[in-house]
Order: structure tokens, then C-alpha cells, then sequence
């Protein structure tokens, strides 16, 4: 029997990650762990949760649940990380200040200073978290799945030593849309893939031994109305020889070549969500008030629980180490080797096998030079914006905003200084007090000077003036 613990089980992760694990096949039995520090939203996810259970005939799952994550944590063999630190308080100002000085943001969540303010407020809760880690569970996996993911996991492997790795699902989305795109049957397409999280390439793409590239970049020229769909990515496809994951919308905040400029954005924004500008936090909203409703409907019986499958690679993970069938997975891990021209001490996202001896990450070659030059610039931000976090260092965050590409396209070094003031200031009640700007304290204090007193009260005057030196 397993355990697997959920952080953050209030999130839209809970069902679809769960759902996947109670159908692992051998695994007829195990505890469902859930955390969340929104007592409200947990006990919907509690309540959703029994009825899948129920739907679903896996009546030898449990489900342990509470606010404190101690009480949950012990005997856990899988953590999965999904919290959230105060992001519908903070996103509209992550994007909308950064826009005053021309930072143009569509997600804001993953890079960027919109990235780097969500890592100040959320690494601190991580770090703390795999410290009772240590303590409660020290043999569990753990797989992170919190934004922004490479900072994030560089920051967490940087604070334990038990196994770690970052999850996202922007590649294996992309090899789908890419197989279906060139009519292949996705487990036929062979491809390789690798960089850093959301500026990961795929420097292979064949069919049958025949080389893909040809054929989709004729398909890309030949139809205007495919390019204007993945306009950025179909863009550097042309000028860089290789097809880089996650939308269009926001890999173009990883490079200054989109959103530089109103120009730019029209250019290569035709389709609304290519050019939009804070979209995240105009949505977000919207998203967890029909979440929230949908989950209140199936617990009802009034929408259906959909029991199939989904494409996170969570369960494949736990299914592999629990039943020991390898399993190969794209994850973000430590730099050991594994690309040998971006930075040894920053964080990559390549192939991963993983089976009962644990996650054994796979070499993969270097990128093409080109490709490298830009996954290195992003290493270097995660880098100085992880030092400042460790070191508790306002500057170095600061100087983390001034070296991201497309930050310092649009800005001097002045108003990046100001915007990130802003932020600090905006963000303060969410921000480690390292990060705050100091109040300006009050002046000194004036006190009057005291008549002498009678040589018969010499002593207590004394005492009334080293009081009043004290006071100043």
C-alpha cells in the first residue's frame, strides 16, 4: 500500500492527478493525502474527491486531510507540490506594473519580474515544506509542479536531498499537436527534446527514419493560416532551425523579439491570444469561479466525473517506482553533465527514466549553439534571483529583473530599479521582510533639558539624565 500526499489540494491538480493514480494498474489499494491551508476549498476537494472514489469502485483508497501539512505528511511515500502563495492577490500587479515601463507579460508567472516576484513569495514555502519533508517523510519522491517551475525546483534542490524533480506538461502537449499536425500517430513519431522548462527544443523529430523538419517547415510556408496560429514559435522555427515548446503567447516573454514593441505584437499576434497582454490575470479569476462551480456540480451529481486517463506524468512516475515499470519522462533536474553547454549549476528539463531505484536523469548532448545561447540567459536570471532567495539579498533580485532578455530590451537599468520598487512595495504583505523596502524611521526624539536640581537629589537627578540619553 502507497501513500501519495497532494500540497495545495484546493488546486484544479487534485482530481485529474488523483484520478490517474487510483487507476494505476496493480494498485488496488493506498492513501490519498491532501493539504491545503484554504479550509473551504480543501474540504470541496475532500468531498470531490470520495465521490470519484466512489464513482470510480476504488474502495480500498483513503483519504487523510488537513490544513496542517504535519498531520498528513507521515508515512508518505509520493509528495506532490502544487500550492499556490497568495497569486490572486498578486497577479494583476505583477503584470500591470512591469506594463508602465513596457514590460509586455501575457502569463507573468514563469520568468520575467512577474516570475521572479511569484518566487520570492512562494520559494520560502517550498524550502519549509521539504524541511518537515526531512523530517516526516524522508524516503518520499517528490515531483513539483509549482511555477515558476525551473526557479522553483533550482531553489528545492538547493534545500534537500531527497529525490526531486520539476513536472510540466508543455512538451508532451507539444509532441501530440506536432504528431497530429503532421498526421503520424504520436508513439511512431520519434523525437528528442531538451533545454530549460518552456525553452526546451526538439532537436529531433523523424517518422520511419525521415528526417520532419523538411515537411513541417513546407507545411509552415505553404499556410499563412497555420503560421499566424503559433506565430512566435513558427518564427524561430524559420530563423533558428528548431521547434521550441510551450504557446506561442508566452515563450515569446522568454525572448525580445515579440513583445517589444505595439509593432511587433500586432506582427506576430493576428490571433488574440498570441498578443495579449496580461491575460493570466484577466482570466485567472474567471477560471476559479467556474472551477469552483464545476466541482460543487459533480459533487452534486450533477456533472460527470470523467475517469479516464490524463497526460501528467505524476502516475507514471509512482507506477513506475512502486511497480518497478521504467517509465521515460521530460522533467526540469539538476545540470550534471546532462547538457554540456548550458550552466552545470542551473536546472535542465530533458528525458528522465525513472523505475524502483528512482529518478535516473539522461544525458543528452548539447543544443545547437544557437538554442543554448537563450536557455543560458534564463539559467542566469534563475541563478541570481536563487541567490538572492538563499541569501536574503534585495539587490540580487533586482539585478535577477535587469538581466531577464526581454525586461532589458524594453528598460534601463533605472527603471528597472523603480519597477522592481514597485513590485516590492505592491507585493509587501506577501513578500519575505528581506525583500521590503525599510520603512523610513521617525527622527530622533528631542528631550528637554532638565533644570539642576538640590545637591540633596544630586543622585536622582543622575538617574533621570541617563534615562532621558537612553530615549534618544
Amino acid at each position: 500500500m502507497i501513500k501519495v500526499t497532494l500540497l495545495g489540494a484546493g488546486s484544479g491538480f487534485t482530481q485529474p492527478l488523483f484520478t490517474d493514480i487510483i487507476h494505476i494498474d496493480g494498485l488496488d489499494r493506498g492513501v490519498l493525502g491532501m493539504v491545503d491551508i484554504d479550509k473551504k476549498r480543501l474540504e470541496v476537494n475532500i468531498k470531490l474527491v470520495d465521490k470519484l472514489l466512489k464513482v470510480a469502485g476504488k474502495t480500498n483508497w483513503k483519504v487523510e486531510a488537513s490544513t496542517d501539512r504535519r498531520n498528513v505528511l507521515k508515512g508518505t511515500d509520493y509528495l506532490i507540490n502544487t500550492i499556490e502563495v497568495n497569486g490572486m492577490q498578486c497577479m494583476r500587479h505583477d503584470t500591470d506594473i512591469p506594463l508602465k515601463y513596457g514590460v509586455e507579460q501575457c502569463v507573468g508567472d514563469t520568468i520575467g519580474p512577474g516570475g521572479i516576484m511569484k518566487l520570492v513569495r512562494t520559494a520560502p514555502a517550498f524550502i519549509d515544506i521539504l524541511q518537515d519533508a526531512k523530517r516526516y517523510c524522508p524516503d518520499a519522491i517528490i515531483m513539483n509542479y509549482t511555477n515558476p517551475m525551473s526557479m522553483i525546483t533550482l531553489a528545492g534542490l538547493r534545500a534537500t536531498n531527497q529525490p526531486l524533480v520539476g513536472l510540466c506538461h508543455s512538451v508532451q502537449w507539444d509532441q501530440e499537436w506536432l504528431s497530429n499536425l503532421l498526421g503520424i500517430p504520436k508513439e511512431e513519431m520519434e523525437w528528442r527534446c531538451g533545454g530549460v522548462n518552456h525553452l526546451a527544443w526538439f532537436t529531433t523529430m523523424k517518422h520511419k527514419g525521415k528526417d520532419l523538419y523538411p515537411v513541417l517547415m513546407r507545411m509552415v510556408e505553404d499556410d499563412p493560416k497555420l503560421y499566424e496560429r503559433n506565430a512566435a514559435r513558427f518564427e524561430m522555427l524559420k530563423h533558428f532551425g528548431y521547434y521550441v515548446t510551450e504557446s506561442s503567447s508566452h515563450f515569446s516573454e522568454y525572448v525580445p523579439y515579440f513583445r517589444r514593441t505595439k509593432k511587433l505584437l500586432k506582427t506576430f499576434g493576428k490571433r488574440k491570444y498570441n498578443r495579449q497582454t496580461s491575460w493570466y490575470a484577466d482570466v485567472w479569476p474567471e477560471w476559479r469561479e467556474r472551477t469552483d462551480r464545476e466541482r460543487k456540480e459533480s459533487i452534486a451529481g450533477k456533472r460527470e466525473i470523467v475517469l479516464g486517463r490524463s497526460h501528467e506524468y505524476a502516475a507514471d512516475i509512482i507506477e513506475a517506482h512502486a511497480l518497478n515499470r521504467p517509465r521515460v519522462f521530460q522533467g526540469t533536474v539538476a545540470n550534471t553533465g546532462l547538457i554540456p553547454n548550458l550552466l552545470q549549476t542551473g536546472v535542465v528539463e530533458v528525458p528522465v527514466l525513472v523505475n524502483k531505484a528512482g529518478y535516473q536523469p539522461t544525458y543528452f548532448g548539447s543544443l545547437p549553439e544557437q538554442c543554448a545561447a537563450l536557455c543560458r540567459a534564463h539559467q542566469t536570471v534563475h541563478e541570481k534571483a536563487v541567490e538572492g532567495l538563499v541569501n536574503h539579498d534585495r539587490e540580487a533580485i533586482i539585478q535577477a529583473m535587469m538581466l531577464d532578455p526581454l525586461t532589458a530590451a524594453v528598460a534601463s537599468l533605472a527603471e528597472i530599479r523603480a519597477m522592481a520598487e514597485e513590485l516590492f512595495a505592491a507585493d509587501r504583505k506577501y513578500i519575505p521582510e528581506w525583500c521590503r523596502k525599510p520603512e523610513r524611521r521617525a527622527g530622533k526624539k528631542k528631550v528637554t533639558a532638565k533644570k539642576k536640581k538640590p545637591a540633596k537629589k544630586q543622585k536622582e537627578s543622575k538617574a533621570s539624565s541617563m534615562k532621558a540619553r537612553d530615549d534618544t
